[in-house]
């Protein structure tokens, strides 16, 4: 009986884990840490714009030293960063001694933002 629950609600065994939380930490503590010891990030983000709208898709990332991470984002996407002025803004940080790491998700008006973008960058 408790089988049969189990698969009707999608569980599968060997497939538990903490998700991209965990990930995130890692990455934080490895590279973070390993690109703060040389002062220096790295980001990465990709937008495109919405079909007969003005609004942008957009997605980043970025981990390295403290000051250096929000720099790495787009310049389109570091001002929405922990904002709430678009229709969805997904944004997570995470600091760990002088490394951080940063990731967003934005769904609205951007301005600035290109109809297509990607962004890579090492400081």
């Amino acid at each position: 009986m408790g089988v049969e629950r189990d698969r009707r609600r999608g569980y599968r065994p060997g497939c538990g884990g903490c998700g991209a939380g965990c990930a995130s930490v890692l990455v934080v503590l490895t590279i973070g840490l390993l690109l703060s010891l040389f002062s220096a990030a790295i980001g990465i983000g990709a937008s495109i714009r919405i079909p007969f709208t003005n609004s942008n898709l957009t997605v980043a990332g970025s981990v390295g030293q403290k000051q250096k991470a929000v720099e790495a984002l787009p310049g389109y996407a570091q001002p929405r960063l922990g904002g709430n002025q678009n229709f969805i803004n997904h944004t997570t940080t995470l600091t760990i001694g002088p490394a951080e790491g940063t990731a967003l998700i934005v769904l609205g008006k951007q301005s600035g933002a290109p109809i297509a973008d990607l962004h890579l960058v090492a400081r």
